[in-house]
C-alpha cells in the first residue's frame, strides 16, 4: 500500500502565508481606526456634591469620612475644611484636646484654621466653598477654594 504523501509546495505556503499576513495586517488597521474614534476617558467622581443638612451637623467640627472632610460650625456659620494633608495626601486627624489637626504620615500640624505650623506640609489644608440646595442640603464644591475668612451663614 501506497502512504499518501500530503506536502505543500514552497509556491502555495507562501502565497497562503503572504495572504493570510495582509488579511491580520488590514484588520488590526480596522481595529486600530475604530478604536481613535472611541473616546479614552477616564471619568472622576464629581466635585460637587450634597453633604447634608444643617440639622445634620452639630455644634462644632464633623468629620466626614467618605468626602475627607471637616465642617466646622459655629452657630449658623459654617465652613467646610479639606481633611487632606498637603504634604503627601494623607488625612489630617482632628485633636480637639490641641485643637489642632495633626497629619500622622509625616508629623504636619495644622491650626483650627487649617495653617500649617509643623512638618513638612508645604501649605495650608484647603478651605471649600459650601452653598445651599433648594431641597434644603449643604452643597460642597472640592475643586473650589475659599479664603479663611469665608463662612456660610443661614
Amino acid at each position: 500500500m501506497k502512504e499518501k504523501e500530503s506536502k505543500i509546495s514552497r509556491r502555495l505556503f507562501l502565497e497562503v502565508f503572504g495572504k493570510l499576513s495582509i488579511v491580520i495586517a488590514l484588520v488590526a488597521t480596522a481595529i486600530g481606526a475604530v478604536k481613535a474614534f472611541i473616546p479614552q476617558v477616564l471619568y472622576e467622581p464629581s466635585s460637587k456634591f450634597k453633604i447634608g443638612k444643617p440639622d445634620d451637623f452639630p455644634e462644632g467640627i464633623t468629620f466626614l469620612s467618605q468626602y475627607k472632610l471637616y465642617i466646622f460650625r459655629n452657630g449658623n456659620d459654617f465652613h467646610a475644611v479639606s481633611a487632606i494633608c498637603t504634604h503627601l495626601n494623607c488625612v489630617a486627624d482632628w485633636k480637639p484636646n490641641q485643637r489642632e489637626f495633626f497629619c500622622s504620615c509625616h508629623g504636619s500640624v495644622f491650626s483650627e484654621d487649617g495653617v500649617n505650623l509643623e512638618g513638612p506640609a508645604p501649605k495650608p489644608l484647603t478651605w471649600h466653598p459650601l452653598s445651599f440646595a433648594p431641597d434644603g442640603n449643604f452643597f460642597v464644591e472640592t475643586n473650589k477654594q475659599v479664603t479663611r475668612e469665608y463662612n456660610f451663614s443661614l
